[in-house]
């Protein structure tokens, strides 16, 4: 049977069944505003430093000591670098004094062997117009058995006067070209004929001075 005194659903008077309440919704937490590309950091990237931002990372205790170990193997090689330049420069200096020591002693020997070995100089018998005659006309032996003389260089025969012309080039009828009518000194002194007039060495000579000028 149907009890009519119980309100139906949706009657008045009929008891409500209450709500059923559901729990309340997490908020799902939403991703925040993400930096552009460029700008995020790459895992295993070095950050680009700023200049007066990014603090410079002291040296460790290992990198210290190799910067040390470095700076003193610098040195040492600097030093032994300097030492040695100075040695070459001084090895240098060494040989270019012994080499002036060497041709200054050079020098000296060539100029005592000039002097220890008197020139050759050929002696030619001239006329008053100073031209080559023979010889025989300047000898001692000559103008004596001719009547003649010798006075201040000069040889006198006759009416006509020689002398010896020393160091002059030229033929017997030519004039004398060049040379000098003074007996030179520490010179050996010969005619052409082979006759010798002067022997000379270190500045001393000897000879004849009545063929002398």
């Amino acid at each position: 049977m149907t009890d009519n005194n119980v309100p139906g659903p949706g009657q008045p008077g009929q008891p409500q069944q209450p709500y059923q309440q559901l729990p309340p919704q997490v908020p799902v937490p939403q991703p925040g505003p993400q930096p552009p590309a460029q700008q995020r950091p790459v895992k295993g990237k070095m950050r680009q430093q700023q200049a007066g931002v990014t603090q410079p990372r002291q040296p460790s205790v290992a990198e210290q000591r190799a910067r040390a170990a470095a700076l003193k193997a610098q040195q040492e090689r600097f030093a032994a670098e300097s030492a040695a330049f100075e040695k070459r420069r001084k090895t240098r200096k060494r040989l270019l004094i012994g080499g002036g020591v060497t041709v200054g002693v050079v020098a000296l020997v060539a100029i005592w062997y000039a002097a220890a070995s008197p020139k050759n100089v050929t002696a030619q018998c001239t006329d008053q117009n100073n031209v080559i005659v023979d010889d025989d006309y300047c000898s001692d032996s000559y103008y004596r058995s001719h009547g003649g003389y010798s006075s201040g260089g000069f040889i006198y025969i006759g009416g006509s006067s020689y002398r010896y012309n020393y160091g002059g080039t030229g033929a017997v009828g030519q004039k004398v070209t060049g040379g000098s009518y003074t007996l030179p000194k520490g010179a050996n002194v010969a005619t052409k004929s082979g006759t010798s007039i002067q022997r000379g060495g270190f500045g001393v000579s000897s000879g004849s001075s009545s063929s002398g000028g």
